[in-house]
């Protein structure tokens, strides 16, 4: 008798995630259809003051609410995943704080991708695994606590290999077609990275091998980070040389008429978005309007050798009804 409550009580909660996040995700894509981004400008880009030091603080990732910003600091010496809150979207950031023992370890984590339903956290480590970064993905029960993690589980051979798997974005769509997760994937080192997706479940297990990302990729250059906008029609990514661009490191955007379409030749958006200096690791919020990534551009906080640090800036575009 106790086992069947038990079995009823797992099914009736995972029935009750899964109708939250059907309809957490219907919501944002009614939100984005109501909004045109053709044609929308990008603001000057902000130093995210408050969260960045002298330190590397890169990857960085919104919750579904924006008062949470997930991201990647060595500021204690190890790599780690750090949170920093927020009361308000027009309010300030407050001091970030580390995820802590759950979820760090001695080696790196890296790469904090949240889902819009905001139980689910994936990100990238180089402890011991399958090859050389592998990702893996966390739950929780309460969304509005960020220290509830549960224990890391690696992700399965569809997505990690023998070589390097990292910068995870986990994509579900408001149109048919299940959810994604993008990723980064290449030979053990940093070069010859590709982007790549792969099917997986609403409770991040994988559900079918892995699919290069053939009309994004560059054959001579290093493709990686992606990010998809939330109703599946627009993605980021950042590209190395020697692809042409700004700097050493850029930006590159592109698009598609629905979730399900080939993706359009990628284009460089220029400047105010790209600097001479690296630009990479986009990652846009849930609602399209806001894009965070990571830079070394003059402004940024000073490293102790007296160079610009890697920091986490900001900018957001305009949109229009339709």
């Amino acid at each position: 008798m106790k086992h069947l409550s038990i079995a009823k009580l797992v099914s009736l909660v995972s029935f009750t995630l899964l109708v939250a996040c059907e309809s957490e995700s219907a919501s944002v894509g009614i939100k984005l259809e109501a909004m045109s981004f053709a044609g929308s400008e990008w603001s000057e880009p902000v130093n995210l003051a408050a969260i960045n030091t002298g330190a590397a603080d890169a990857q960085a990732n919104f919750s579904p609410d924006e008062l949470s910003l997930y991201f990647q600091s060595d500021r204690t010496g190890d790599a780690d995943i750090w949170v920093s809150h927020r009361a308000c979207r027009e309010c300030d950031w407050e001091a970030p704080v580390n995820l802590g023992p759950v979820i760090n370890t001695t080696f790196i984590e890296n790469g904090p991708a949240l889902s819009i339903d905001g139980h689910l956290l994936f990100f990238f480590s180089n402890r011991p695994g399958v090859g050389g970064n592998d990702i893996y993905v966390s739950r929780r029960t309460d969304t509005h606590d960020d220290f509830a993690w549960g224990p890391p589980e690696i992700l399965g051979a569809d997505v990690n290999t023998a070589g390097d798997e990292n910068a995870p974005h986990y994509q579900q769509s408001a149109e048919p077609g299940g959810a994604k997760l993008y990723f980064t994937r290449g030979p053990a080192g940093t070069q010859g990275q590709d982007l790549y997706y792969a099917p997986v479940t609403r409770e991040g297990e994988t559900a079918g091998p892995a699919v290069l990302l053939s009309e994004l990729n560059h054959p001579a250059a290093n493709d990686a980070a992606p990010t998809v906008r939330t109703d599946g029609k627009e993605i980021w990514f950042h590209r190395g040389a020697p692809a042409g661009g700004l700097g050493l490191a850029d930006l590159w955007v592109s698009t598609r008429r629905n979730a399900n379409d080939p993706w359009s030749t990628p284009e460089n958006p220029g400047a105010p978005l790209n600097s001479a200096a690296f630009d990479q690791q986009p990652s846009l919020s849930f609602d399209g309007q806001t894009l965070v990534w990571t830079s070394n551009r003059p402004g940024s906080a000073l490293a102790p050798n007296g160079l610009p640090s890697l920091d986490i800036w900001m900018s957001t575009r305009t949109v229009s009804g339709r």
